[in-house]
């Protein structure tokens, strides 16, 4: 597989806590040098990588609702608006968790779909369904629910979570939610033999704080 088909695939990551601006520039060099798809950034930082990858091909994504998915609609689709408005060209929002395993589906529909709403039209969403948390049952309902709801993409993982993604889960997702809807492993991802083995079970996207050395053939210890 060659490598400028990889780095298409990644959204380069930092979701850090402590992430500094200097770190976020970094981020974002190493972004425009590698030809990655994006950049995926914390929604403070979203205006910042913005003005720095301008004129480049590199998108900017950020996050919602993130990690723990518990904040209302309400509250995602207003998130999801001021990132947008502040530069963001994708959206990954947290699934209200909870709410899937206590079989309320028409809650965690109504919460993607105030996602998706918000960004329609404007911005990209993916589906964080925090695939460690879950039974298969509730993976592919996630998944189903996803897709009634509008959503362009379903990621497996924050990475902040007790997993990230495995070869399993990406199989099981791409049989859930068919050939057009995109399908994001994130999580773990360290190394290029992980990376080539999500693409061939699914994934159209890697989340990855190891974009570089994925390209490099090496491996990292740490993810997000």
């Amino acid at each position: 597989m060659a490598t400028t088909n990889v780095a298409s695939m990644i959204d380069h990551t930092l979701l850090k806590a402590d992430a500094t601006s200097q770190q976020i520039e970094t981020l974002c060099q190493e972004a425009k040098e590698h030809k990655f798809f994006s950049v995926c950034v914390n929604p403070t930082w979203v205006s910042t990588a913005s003005d720095l990858l301008s004129g480049s091909d590199v998108k900017v994504c950020t996050v919602i609702g993130f990690p723990l998915g518990a904040t209302t609609p309400e509250t995602k689709a207003f998130e999801t608006k001021n990132a947008i408005e502040n530069g963001a060209d994708e959206v990954d929002m947290v699934i209200n968790i909870g709410a899937l395993k206590d079989k309320n589906d028409e809650l965690v529909e109504k919460d993607i779909r105030a996602v998706v709403e918000a960004a329609k039209g404007k911005a990209l969403t993916k589906v964080i369904i925090e695939t460690s948390l879950l039974t298969n049952e509730e993976k592919v309902r996630a998944c189903q629910l996803a897709v009634k709801a509008g959503t362009d993409f379903v990621k497996t993982s924050t990475g902040f979570s007790t997993g990230g993604a495995t070869v399993e889960d990406i199989k099981l997702m791409r049989e859930s939610v068919g050939p057009n809807i995109g399908v994001k492993a994130s999580g773990g991802v360290r190394n290029t033999a992980d990376t080539e083995k999500m693409i061939q079970a699914g994934a159209t996207r890697i989340g990855a704080s190891a974009g570089v050395a994925i390209l490099q053939g090496l491996t990292v210890t740490s993810d997000y």
